[in-house]
C-alpha cells in the first residue's frame, strides 16, 4: 500500500510545531482549535500529495474565509496579510520531505503564494509576486539558482486562479534557468539570477523528484462529529462516501450482495468490534425481496450464552451502533486510505465501548496507516495507554502522540505529549493534569 507518515505539522498560530505519529489523539477544551487542526491537514495534505488547491469549506469543516481563518490579537495591531503552514513527512521511501505553504488572500479567499519543498540539501521554492511573476528556487550542495518568469508566459499550465504552478510545469521552468545560465543572457521571459556552477544531471534529477513529488490520489478520510441517524429501512443506492456516514448502510448491502467472500471478511471484523465493545455479537442485511433493488434493513443481536437473541433493527438500538458504523467501515475497508481525520468517534458510545474503540486504533494504526482522532474520552485515552504498556499491539510508545490543547488568554498553545512503555504520561502540562484531575475528581464526588 502506497503510503505516507505525517511527522510534524506547523501550525499557523504561533508558529507551533505539533509531533504526529501513527495514532495522534487531540484532546483539550471546546473551541480550542482542533477540528480546524484537522481542516488544515487536510488542505495541505491535498497541496502535498494530490496537487489540488484546497477547499477550506469543504465538509465536513468549515475554516470560513482569510479573515476568519488568520489569528489576530486584537487591539489596534494590523491583522495578518498572509499565513504560512506546513509538515515534514516520512514518505514510502523512507526518506523525509518538508512541505511548506503561504497563503495570500485574494478578495475574502485564501489562495496559495508560495510553495516550498525540501528533501536533504536540496530544494524547490515557487513563489507568487506582487507583480505578476512566479519566482522559481532550486538548491542543491552545488549551489542555488533563482528564475523569475512571466505568470502571463505560463498561464496556459496553471490553475484557474492564477496562483499553483503544477508540477509538469515546474521541471521546464528549472531547465529554462540552466539553459539561461549556460548561454549567459537574459529573455523577457526569464531572467536566470546567481553565479553558482551549472546543475548536474544528478542535480536536476533531485530536483525533479521533488517538482513531481508522490502523488497519493485516495483522499484521507474525514469524519463528521455527529453522523447520519439510523433509518427503519432503507432503499439501495450507489455507496458514495460521505462525512456523516449516510452510505454507510448502502455499503452494506452492496457487498453482502455482489462479494460474499468480502462481506464474509467485513462481518468478522465489525462483530469483532462488537462484541469487545458490547454492542452486538451478530451484524446482518435483511433484504425484503430477491431483487438487489428491493429496501432492506441493517440488524444486528446479542447472544447469551448459547442462546442467540432476536434480530433487532438498527434504529432499535440507540445511536452509538449507527453512529461508530461509519467510522469502523473505513477502518476495516481493505482499500483504506493511509490518513484518517477523526472527530469524536465516540459519540453516543458507553464507556466500555469508547475503550474499545481505542484498542482498535491501537491495532489499526501503523506505518501503512495513520489515524488523527480528535476526543473528549479518557475511556479511549486510557485504553491506548493501556494497549501500548500491555504489548497487545505492534504500537510502541513512539508511535502514539497527545496533542493537548490549551487556552490563554487569547491564544491556543499546543503540547505535544509522550507515553512511555508503561503507558505513563511525558512532558504533559500543569494544565493538562489539571485538565483530567478536576475530571476524576467530579466524577467521583471529590469535587
Amino acid at each position: 500500500m502506497d503510503s505516507v507518515t505525517l511527522k510534524n505539522f506547523r501550525c499557523f498560530r504561533e508558529e507551533q510545531t505539533a509531533r504526529l505519529a501513527p495514532l495522534t489523539l487531540l484532546v483539550g477544551e471546546n473551541s480550542t482549535g482542533k477540528t480546524s487542526f484537522l481542516a488544515l491537514i487536510r488542505a495541505i495534505w491535498e497541496l502535498a500529495y494530490n496537487h489540488r488547491l484546497p477547499d477550506f469549506k469543504e465538509e465536513p469543516y468549515d475554516l470560513g474565509s482569510f479573515d476568519e481563518i488568520v489569528h489576530h490579537h486584537g487591539g489596534r495591531g494590523k491583522q495578518a496579510d498572509e499565513f504560512q503552514t506546513g509538515f515534514s513527512a516520512k514518505e514510502k521511501s523512507d526518506s523525509t520531505c518538508r512541505y511548506d505553504f503561504t497563503f495570500g488572500k485574494i478578495g475574502t479567499s485564501p489562495v496559495l503564494v508560495r510553495r516550498y519543498i525540501a528533501q536533504g540539501d536540496t530544494w524547490l521554492d515557487v513563489t507568487l509576486t506582487a507583480a505578476e511573476r512566479d519566482v522559481l528556487s532550486v538548491g542543491t550542495t552545488n549551489g542555488d539558482r533563482m528564475i523569475s518568469v512571466s505568470a502571463r508566459n505560463v498561464a496556459q499550465s496553471r490553475f484557474e486562479d492564477g496562483t499553483f504552478v503544477p508540477p509538469h510545469l515546474l521541471m521546464h521552468l528549472v531547465l529554462a534557468m540552466n539553459e539561461a545560465a549556460s548561454e549567459d543572457v537574459e529573455s523577457s521571459s526569464a531572467v536566470s539570477i546567481g553565479n553558482s556552477p551549472l546543475l548536474s544531471s544528478d542535480d536536476l534529477s533531485r530536483i525533479w523528484g521533488l517538482a513531481e513529488s508522490t502523488f497519493y490520489p485516495q483522499r484521507p478520510y474525514a469524519s463528521a462529529p455527529v453522523r447520519s441517524k439510523p433509518r427503519r429501512t432503507y432503499d439501495p443506492a450507489r455507496p458514495t462516501p460521505d462525512p456523516e456516514g449516510d452510505y454507510a448502510p448502502m455499503y452494506l448491502a452492496d457487498v453482502f450482495s455482489r462479494d460474499k467472500k468480502a462481506w464474509k471478511s467485513l462481518k468478522k471484523g465489525l462483530e469483532d468490534f462488537g462484541k469487545a465493545a458490547g454492542l452486538f455479537d451478530e451484524i446482518s442485511i435483511r433484504q425484503f425481496g430477491k431483487s438487489g433493488s428491493e429496501p432492506f434493513q441493517v440488524q444486528v443481536r446479542r447472544f447469551d450464552g448459547r442462546r442467540k437473541g432476536p434480530q433487532r433493527n438498527l434504529i432499535d438500538v440507540g445511536y452509538g451502533v449507527s453512529q461508530v458504523l461509519p467510522v469502523l467501515m473505513e477502518l476495516l475497508h481493505p482499500d483504506a486510505p493511509s490518513l484518517f481525520l477523526l472527530q469524536q468517534p465516540e459519540v453516543h458510545l458507553h464507556p466500555s465501548a469508547q475503550a474499545a474503540l481505542g484498542s482498535l486504533f491501537c491495532q489499526v494504526a501503523s506505518r501503512d496507516r495513520q489515524l488523527i482522532v480528535e476526543t473528549h474520552s479518557d475511556h479511549l485515552l486510557d485504553r491506548v495507554r493501556m494497549e501500548v504498556r500491555d504489548g497487545r499491539t505492534p504500537l510502541k510508545p513512539e508511535d502514539v502522540s497527545i496533542l493537548y490543547f490549551e487556552r490563554g488568554d487569547l491564544d491556543v498553545k499546543i503540547h505535544s505529549i509522550r507515553i512511555d512503555e508503561l503507558g505513563n504520561i511525558l512532558d504533559a502540562p500543569d494544565g493538562y493534569r489539571q485538565f483530567f484531575l478536576e475530571e476524576t475528581s467530579r466524577s467521583l464526588g471529590l469535587l
